[in-house]
């Protein structure tokens, strides 16, 4: 009889932990975003969270783990336990068969993740200069962009969609470097392209690049 009971408290206790997680990292975003990594302290996150020291650190770890935690959420645009890879727009990705499809549809899943990341990704690129912790944590960003810039190529070669002479290597590392929220930073953000635009040359430069020709 009393196992409903605990099963509620606990679901309970799991829901106001996440809520004031999701508090801290918002305020650590938001603080990061409008006066830099360096700048802010976890006496500043945690007054702008409205919690104590102590639970910011319980909550999600050091500053460190707080950017991390916060460019994870862009990427996959929330604190859902549900990795990039089972999300719809990937999987919309592996269930089309044609190349150029394939590729129309991951520049745009790449460039609705640039638009949320491309903020964090330059407070992160900033931290990395001065900071060992946020240097290996740009290092490992880079490597699961990698990872998934691998993973499109793989995919792309499995329909047998890209052009003679290009490696899988080199098709991956056009697709990682692109992936990179600072070119969507630049073009989008400083010279005013709008996003449509960006997705439209994102997409069209890659087939250009990438595949086999019609």
């Amino acid at each position: 009889m009393s196992h409903p009971a605990r099963r509620y408290v606990s679901e309970v206790r799991d829901q106001q932990a996440r809520r004031t997680r999701r508090a801290v990292v918002t305020a650590a975003r938001d603080l990061f975003l409008a006066q830099g990594y360096a700048a802010t302290t976890i006496d500043a996150i945690a007054e702008a969270a409205h919690v104590s020291r102590r639970t910011v650190f319980n909550a999600a770890g050091s500053k460190v783990m707080l950017l991390k935690l916060a460019l994870e959420w862009a990427i996959v645009g929330d604190d859902e336990p549900v990795a990039l890879a089972d999300r719809p727009a990937v999987k919309a990705i592996q269930a089309e068969r044609d190349p150029r499809k394939a590729l129309t549809l991951w520049a745009r899943t790449v460039v609705d993740i640039a638009a949320r990341v491309a903020p964090i990704s330059e407070v992160l690129y900033a931290a990395a200069d001065s900071d060992p912790d946020a240097a290996e944590l740009l290092a490992d960003e880079a490597r699961t962009r990698m990872s998934g810039a691998s993973a499109f190529i793989s995919y792309l070669a499995s329909l047998d969609g890209l052009a003679a002479g290009l490696s899988d290597q080199q098709a991956a590392d056009l697709c990682w470097a692109l992936m990179d929220g600072h070119l969507y930073h630049l073009l989008v953000s400083q010279r005013g392209w709008t996003a449509a635009a960006f997705t439209q040359w994102l997409s069209d430069s890659l087939a250009a690049t990438l595949l086999r020709p019609s």
